[in-house]
């Protein structure tokens, strides 16, 4: 869907504003207008000042639809809807762990605000946390402190370094035990659009599929995909995917579930489980074959189909239950301009989506391999 049309409420075809003022000139003067008489110069000066004041309006006008406004237009028309607010960027969280050398007597405090570093990145804890009486260690929320998704993706056990040591005592180490997630970038206007689009399912609190698919992605703007379905009477299972085509990790999945167990959100007999989509391997191998007369190098070839493989794994990977398809292959790369192509894999495999209560798939790209098989004739 085109978002932003150039549709026009109003038109602003100058030749037909000069015909009509033409003839209201003639009727109301009782003169004929000659096309180099000062009455058509003024005619046309009036045309111009028309076309620019109607152009002016179906901006205006444009900007008065949701699937058309821009920036702060957007986010005004979001009172005709149950949408929050634009999501602003948000830092990514994950679990760190503190431990110290010996247990205690008394409880070690580990304050909000203690910060921890790995990879270039800073992060703080989010609240007070306390490691127990005879305990060795305890687990506390961080969160970075960079906004948006530079803090997603940090391995378990990366973040390691503790800057405000005198903050812990006893301190020997720390860790992280989850990966980090939930970073996101402020939203687009296409972002924000379609989060207005979804808000309307979540009038429902009957446990719409279209009311838990809204809240779900209202975690995090990261999230390209959201099934939900019941493996058993009573039971609603969200699955969810990412944008990057990965199945979502704990600390989303955390989020999704705390955002659609309310009492205001999830019926009274609903149980809500957040799971994890199936995972369905290809392999991708094909050789391909450059015409003579082509008119670009064969290395630019080689980079041109090399783009079209990973854009064809991106959009493979990018939603729940899309069959993993060759033909669609086939196509992106036939594009570059390439003559033939002998394609060993991937055959088509069927995926399932998850709409008749199933454990939806997603594909998973595995070895790749692109053989250039030089130039033949037509």
């Amino acid at each position: 869907m085109d978002r932003n049309p150039d549709y026009q409420f109003i038109s602003t075809d100058t030749s037909a504003l000069i015909s009509s003022l033409i003839a209201a000139y003639e009727y109301i003067t009782g003169t004929t207008v000659l096309p180099a008489s000062p009455g058509m110069l003024f005619i046309r000066w009036i045309a111009d000042v028309l076309v620019l004041e109607r152009a002016q309006m179906n901006k205006a006008a444009n900007q008065n639809v949701p699937s058309r406004a821009v920036g702060e237009n957007l986010d005004a028309l979001a009172d005709l809807t149950r949408a929050p607010a634009r999501p602003e960027a948000q830092p990514a969280v994950c679990t760190q762990r503190f431990y110290i050398t010996a247990p205690q007597s008394t409880s070690v405090l580990v304050p909000a605000g203690t910060r921890v570093t790995g990879g270039g990145v800073v992060w703080e804890t989010s609240t007070d946390e306390y490691i127990p009486i005879g305990e060795l260690f305890v687990d506390c929320s961080i969160r970075c402190q960079i906004a948006g998704i530079a803090g997603n993706g940090y391995a378990i056990g990366q973040i390691t370094a503790l800057i405000d040591i005198n903050n812990i005592p006893y301190f020997d180490r720390c860790e992280n035990i989850t990966v980090s997630d939930l970073g996101a970038d402020r939203a687009t206007d296409d972002e924000y659009y379609e989060v207005m689009r979804a808000s309307m399912d979540a009038y429902s609190t009957a446990g719409a599929k279209g009311g838990y698919e809204y809240y779900a992605k209202s975690v995090s703007l990261e999230i390209a995909d959201v099934v939900v379905n019941s493996l058993a009477p009573g039971h609603s299972n969200i699955f969810v995917l990412m944008k990057d085509g990965t199945i979502a990790g704990e600390e989303i999945k955390n989020s999704v579930y705390a955002a659609c167990s309310p009492d205001y959100v999830r019926p009274q007999g609903d149980f809500v489980a957040v799971g994890d989509a199936e995972t369905v391997g290809y392999d991708i191998d094909f050789t391909y074959y450059i015409p003579k007369n082509l008119q670009i190098s064969s290395s630019e070839v080689e980079q041109a189909a090399e783009a079209a493989v990973y854009g064809y794994i991106a959009w493979q990977c990018g939603k729940l239950g899309r069959d993993i398809n060759m033909d669609e292959l086939r196509q992106r790369v036939k594009a570059t301009g390439i003559k033939r192509i002998v394609m060993n894999c991937p055959e088509f495999i069927p995926l399932r989506d998850g709409k008749d209560d199933t454990i939806p798939q997603v594909a998973a790209v595995g070895s790749i391999t692109i053989v250039n098989g030089g130039y033949e004739d037509e």
